[in-house]
Formats: structure tokens, C-alpha cells, sequence
């Protein structure tokens, strides 16, 4: 793991609006009262790339660097996949043996050749699904859509 900086983690990550809501459960937040979800322990972020080769682990920490660059982050390492949230979580990897699946939720549809999946959950949240192989692929563009999806964690699509 990368000695530089990691992104904060934070309860409050991009709070420039109304208050969070904090599962009295779990203590997990959300954007939303009383947001469905499942009160699971976190998991430890280690155990995902337990069975990865180090550029797996390159990748998520390419991807994390890029975020450090743009604003606090919680990383929510939970049971099948680790979630990156704002307000509300606005990506999320799966880490597997020689590679990193993910997804992006961004504000509109982007076609392009490296989302081998869209879904259209809403006008203003597609889902954008990837797997990268190379912390290379993280390039200009793929950070470009790493800052778009921050945009969406933390709310800002919606003003």
C-alpha cells in the first residue's frame, strides 16, 4: 500500500447540505432517512486483495489517489465489494485475481468502449460498470469520470 495520503475518511465527507442520517443500528450514513440497506459490519479492506496480484491493489490505490487530488472520501470496505461514498456512495470494486471490476455512478450516460455496462437507474444516476487491469488505465480520462462521479457522491448534480 501507497505510503501518501489517503482520502479522509469521514461520516461527514462533502456534508454542504443538509445533515446526514446515521443508521442507529450500524451507524453507517446516508443521504436519505432511514435509507434501506443491510446493518453489516464493515469488512477489513485488506481481506478483498487477499487473492489479487499487486496491480489489483495498484488500481484501487491509483483510483484513490485521483479522489485525494478532489475532496474527502469513505471507503466502506463491505462484504462483496468496496464502496466509495460522499454523501452517498457514488462508486464501488469488486477486486478479483488479475483484476479490478467497479462501477461509476454518474449524472448522464457516457458511452465508451471501457464500460463494459450501462444501466440507467434515473435521468441523473447511470450506472457505468469497468474492469481495469493497470493502474495505467486510471489515465486522464478514466479520473475525469472518477471526479464526475464524486460530483454525484457528494450531490452536486442535483442542484
Amino acid at each position: 500500500m501507497s505510503q501518501r495520503s489517503r482520502p479522509q475518511v469521514r461520516s461527514d465527507a462533502g456534508s454542504d447540505q443538509h445533515s446526514l442520517w446515521a443508521c442507529p443500528s450500524c451507524g453507517r450514513t446516508f443521504a436519505n432517512l432511514h435509507q434501506s440497506h443491510t446493518c453489516a459490519p464493515l469488512g477489513d479492506l485488506e481481506r478483498h486483495f487477499g487473492a489479487s496480484v499487486e496491480s489489483v491493489r495498484a488500481c484501487f490505490d491509483r483510483i484513490l489517489d485521483v479522489l485525494a487530488d478532489y475532496g474527502p472520501v469513505t471507503v466502506l470496505p463491505e462484504k462483496t465489494r468496496i464502496a466509495l461514498q460522499v454523501r452517498m456512495s457514488f462508486a464501488a470494486v469488486m477486486p478479483r485475481r488479475f483484476w479490478l471490476n467497479g462501477h461509476l455512478i454518474l449524472a448522464r450516460r457516457i458511452d465508451s468502449p471501457r464500460f463494459s455496462r450501462i444501466e440507467v437507474y434515473s435521468a441523473r444516476n447511470v450506472l457505468h460498470a469497468f474492469r481495469l487491469r493497470t493502474p495505467q488505465e486510471v489515465d486522464s480520462e478514466f479520473a475525469d469520470w472518477l471526479v464526475q462521479a464524486y460530483d454525484v457522491g457528494a450531490q452536486r448534480h442535483l442542484r
